[in-house]
């Protein structure tokens, strides 16, 4: 039969799905190994639907995960993430997904790759992300040996509660670049290839983002679906590419287009409209708006409001030493920024926020040899 079988399991983390895979049963050959992931998920697809695979043509549920024993002192496990292009054969590696991250520990626990685990009661899964050299700590209960991921615990942008999982992001600043702010600088000027500049916040936290002012590209702040126009999605994929520049993630724009598709992301921002909030962000995942916001947007986005960026001049001063609660296309998401002092200027020591996630099927992929 000219098939590959891989067991996978399928996994919600947050508000992103992926498929996820134990290193230890995938083939040496990682140029194998990625083709035989792509094609697992339905790319390259160019109808945009990846109706042949496991993928559904969204961003959000294009991802795929592969954990290990970890290699790194402290850690229990290794978690690699890759992020699939729809419409070609490319995987992204250049970064972390802030919301599967959220599935990790629950995938850990159930193939039993947590020697200390307990039976019953709390654990903390540490996690080492090898996609930016960063740590994580997923804290979540055990229940006669397994992972409990059942509960009432509600997320917007997902229509069933489930428990809580509280997920620290330790240092997570300089993952790509080595420090928060990239160009040193809180507030940039980008040039774009038409000519016009746009004021830009450049981070590099959980993954590299560019912030905009919504008002600057003629939006609302408050768009969801498909609302943007060629002309708005042309001009925020401009200034993805310009802020990776200055962020020497690459050599030029065309080479961050085509070979870094996921990160940096890009989020417009906007003033608050809901009470309790302190502004309105939005965000672009693979040229698309984002149905909610992405786990490592939020962490920029956290981080970005400590300083005097534009995250923090939307929500009137920096924000420090409290929850940081913003308005997204789904709702509302709360994280903290836990800072320290260092000297005269303040360190992120880590970002800290709320997920669920859970198991959806286990089983055995089937994957057409290519001709």
């Amino acid at each position: 039969m000219n098939v590959t079988t891989l067991p996978a399991t399928l996994m919600r983390g947050g508000t992103s799905k992926g498929l996820f895979f134990r290193a230890d049963q995938l083939p040496d050959n990682p140029a194998q190994v990625q083709a035989l992931l792509v094609r697992a998920l339905g790319s390259p697809d160019p109808y945009g639907s990846q109706l042949d695979g496991l993928g559904t043509g969204i961003s959000s549920t294009s991802k795929i995960v592969i954990i290990g024993p970890s290699q790194q002192p402290g850690c229990h496990v290794d978690y690699l993430f890759g992020h699939v292009a729809i419409a070609d054969g490319l995987v992204d590696w250049s970064g972390n997904c802030g919301n599967l991250s959220a599935a990790v520990p629950v995938f850990a626990l159930m193939q039993q790759l947590v020697s200390d685990a307990p039976a019953n009661g709390p654990v903390a899964v540490h996690i080492w992300q090898a996609n930016i050299g960063k740590k994580i700590i997923a804290e979540l209960t055990m229940q006669d040996g397994a992972p409990v991921w059942w509960g009432d615990y509600p997320l917007d942008g997902i229509a069933f509660p489930a428990a809580p999982i509280r997920v620290r992001f330790l240092d997570p600043a300089g993952g790509a670049s080595g420090k928060l702010f990239p160009t040193g600088r809180p507030r940039d000027t980008l040039t774009l290839p038409d000519g016009s500049t746009l004021d830009a916040t450049l981070i590099d936290a959980g993954n590299p983002t560019v912030f905009v002012r919504a008002a600057d590209l003629g939006l609302r702040g408050d768009e969801t679906g498909h609302a943007l126009s060629a002309e708005q999605q042309q001009k925020l994929e401009w200034a993805r590419c310009a802020g990776a520049v200055m962020m020497k993630l690459g050599p030029d724009a065309d080479t961050i287009h085509r070979e870094r598709p996921a990160t940096p992301k890009i989020s417009f921002l906007s003033p608050a409209r809901q009470p309790g909030c302190a502004l309105t962000a939005r965000i672009v995942s693979m040229g698309r708006l984002h149905h909610a916001y992405t786990g490592t947007g939020a962490i920029a986005l956290a981080a970005a409001a400590i300083k005097n960026t534009l995250a923090a001049e939307l929500c009137g001063a920096p924000v420090r030493g409290q929850p940081f609660t913003f308005a997204h296309a789904s709702g509302r998401q709360t994280l903290e920024a836990i800072m320290q002092r260092q000297g005269r200027s303040w360190h992120v020591a880590e970002v800290v926020m709320t997920r669920h996630a859970r198991p959806l099927m286990q089983g055995t992929l089937y994957i057409p040899r290519q001709p």
